[in-house]
């Protein structure tokens, strides 16, 4: 930060980018540089052979030219480990080494070609062995000259725009009053990164048929992610480098907070009623939320005995006792989901696993433990699933009795009302409550199915006023204020650790963009040495005051002050970056509506240390929590892992059954009882 300027644009990485690619490099070319003297100094006197004369002059050129690139990366190395994130300075003549390292790819290609001449026309009665060393050579050069050309491709940025940008030597003060050039200039860049977004998501998502949804979904994407990420001037190291530091300083914060009374929650401790029964009823109705999955997360839980299972299932001729549609055209989907629930063909009233943008597979089945008509609803399996998912503006959505603002995620919202028409207009669910009238409606999900669970929860709520909906790690972005308040009666929202999809909202990665932008300019380390230590930290743990994230001997009041010594070398100024001081500033208004989490929250947290051997044993503890507890991104190494449907499934067969898993992959699902 801010993004390198070399051949007359922005490139996609910073100036202290170079030091690992460059260490690396340097490294291969000084091995390189040793083998080829040993070759050269082996045979200096015995190249007497057809080509001898044109060998020596490869040899020696290589000599220079590899020295030469030594060189030349030894300086870039050194040089682009100066400074830190926000304070470029000391890397002023990176881009004059960049020059010189591009000058030195003309003789290295001269010299390939020359190599490669050699070797094809002038090789014949030389040793086999030289041969062979020089044909290495050649090789090695061609590759490093690949590579080094997918590197500039990967490293271009379509909007490191070539013009002069507006100024950043004026005060902050005289900097925003001039607002008719920065707005201008700001909306231009937007639509510049809205068209390469958008560009990006089609190229991407090529395979997809491009109709006018899915040309809507891409516009409206692009339009979210190009406004989030134009007004910073970030490179992706930057981010990586932010997360680190973020991650030691909340386990910082954690430590030092006060400790709070632990209750152990486990099924023999004194607990509510309520909570003891929610669990039992989650814990049901997560294995049907998982079973929605189909197969491939049936496999991944059950490695060993899976395959053989569905083996015997699949392709198998059955005569058709349900309603199945779409996507399944060798039964292993719904063999799995067999296997999973334990439930009966005759159980099943409809299966769908069609899927296109904003459709997403469910199944409504006849649950006779719990005497619940279920419908779940599957999660995020597909590149359409993640369109869905991305589609993360606000549409409205007035329900009746509902007071106050009515809105929710888009994608979901669509997909919510995609399966209330076939609930509904197709008699799905006046099918199953003919069949058993007394039962009553439980809808449950997980993830994208969790968001689309709730909201259809809540289109069916005046005409099912007994339903209940059980959440699985819901999105954080899913439903406005008045929604929220309203789903507590019938929604239960169920949120493992620090899983990051429950605290994954637009104004959440507002915040983080701050608070990241604001840690990397009160750090004094150069990024090379936070991303080691942030590896080092990620992989094998410490104290995380060994990693001091902010500069040192400065007072406090400083410390919420951005670092702009060198703002000169910003190649556009963000607004963002320059409202660091306060948290109270225009920037930090909310450009985006508030959601929240559906219902109430039953949140699952592990006993003891965060940090555990594979073999130890796992205890889990539950709570009600608060909407406001996840109102911010935790980083964590979990913050993926706790997500997965087979780890909520795990905790919670551990809360009730009363007995710790481990997290061992190769110790799970041991029992049919356990298997998703």
């Amino acid at each position: 930060m801010p993004g390198m300027v070399v051949f007359g644009r922005r490139w996609g990485i910073a100036s202290d980018d170079l030091v690992f690619p460059g260490s690396f490099e340097m490294f291969v070319r000084a091995i390189w540089w040793i083998g080829t003297m040993i070759l050269f100094t082996y045979h200096k006197g015995n190249l007497d052979c057809n080509g001898g004369g044109v060998l020596h002059t490869y040899l020696v050129g290589l000599l220079v030219v590899l020295a030469l690139i030594i060189l030349s990366l030894c300086a870039t190395v050194y040089v682009s480990a100066q400074g830190t994130i926000t304070n470029p300075g000391p890397r002023r003549s990176i881009p004059a080494l960049i020059y010189l390292r591009a000058i030195l790819y003309l003789p290295e290609l001269v010299w390939a070609c020359l190599g490669a001449m050699w070797v094809s026309e002038n090789s014949k009665g030389c040793d086999p062995a030289t041969v062979g060393a020089v044909i290495t050579a050649v090789i090695a050069s061609w590759i490093i000259l690949l590579f080094t050309g997918l590197g500039v491709v990967f490293v271009f940025d379509p909007l490191g725009d070539p013009r002069r940008q507006p100024s950043t030597m004026e005060p902050l003060g005289v900097r925003d009053q001039q607002s008719n050039e920065g707005t201008q200039f700001l909306s231009t860049a937007r639509s510049l990164a809205v068209k390469v977004w958008e560009s990006r998501l089609r190229l991407l998502c090529c395979c997809l048929p491009q109709d006018e949804s899915h040309r809507a979904a891409f516009s409206s994407i692009a339009q979210l992610v190009g406004g989030f990420f134009s007004d910073t001037d970030l490179v992706p190291s930057d981010i990586a480098a932010g997360l680190a530091l973020l991650h030691q300083e909340q386990d910082k914060m954690e430590q030092s907070r006060d400790p709070d009374i632990v209750v152990d929650h486990s099924p023999s401790s004194p607990i509510g009623e309520d909570l003891e029964t929610e669990l039992e009823k989650a814990a049901h109705c997560m294995q049907f939320a998982a079973a929605a999955y189909g197969w491939p997360l049936y496999i991944y839980s059950n490695p060993l005995t899976g395959p053989c299972k569905l083996s015997g299932d699949c392709c198998r001729s059955r005569a058709v006792e349900y309603d199945i549609v779409g996507g399944d055209h060798l039964g292993c989907h719904f063999s799995s989901i067999l296997q999973s629930t334990g439930l009966q063909y005759r159980d099943f009233i409809y299966v769908s696993f069609h899927n296109q943008i904003f459709e997403i597979p469910f199944y409504v089945a006849l649950d006779h433990k719990r005497e619940a008509v279920l419908v779940a609803v599957r999660g995020t399996l597909s590149l359409k699933d993640v369109l869905t998912d991305l589609s993360a503006e606000c549409e409205n959505l007035p329900i009746e009795g509902v007071l106050g603002a009515c809105y929710a995620h888009k994608g979901m919202c669509q997909a919510a009302g995609y399966i209330y028409k076939k609930l509904v207009n197709d008699g799905i669910l006046n099918q199953a409550f003919s069949i058993a009238p007394e039962y009553k409606l439980v809808i449950t999900g997980h993830s994208l199915g969790a968001g689309t669970a709730s909201l259809l929860a809540i289109l069916l709520r005046n005409s099912f006023p007994t339903l209940q909906c059980y959440s699985f790690s819901p999105p954080g972005g899913l439903l406005s204020k008045a929604l929220a308040d309203y789903s507590k009666d019938f929604v239960v929202s169920v949120v493992l650790g620090k899983d990051l999809v429950p605290r994954l909202s637009l104004p959440n990665m507002q915040d983080l963009k701050r608070k990241i932008l604001k840690i990397v300019s009160n750090c004094n380390k150069p990024k090379y040495r936070i991303l080691l230590q942030g590896c080092w930290y990620e992989v094998f743990g410490g104290d995380p005051d060994d990693f001091p994230t902010e500069m040192d001997n400065r007072r406090e009041e400083e410390l919420s002050q951005p670092l702009l010594g060198e703002e000169s070398l910003m190649i556009h100024h963000s607004s963002s970056y320059q409202s660091l001081a306060s948290d109270e500033s225009p920037a930090h208004t909310a450009t985006h509506l508030p959601l929240f989490l559906p219902g109430r929250i039953l949140h699952i947290t592990e006993d003891g240390p965060s940090r555990r051997s594979c073999f130890s044993q796992v205890r889990y503890h539950a709570d009600w929590s608060h909407e406001m507890s996840f109102r911010s991104i935790l980083i964590s190494p979990r913050m993926l892992s706790d997500h997965m449907p087979d780890a909520m499934l795990r905790a919670l067969n551990s809360l009730t059954r009363d007995r710790p898993f481990s997290l061992c992959p190769s110790s799970l699902n041991n029992t049919n009882q356990n298997t998703v």
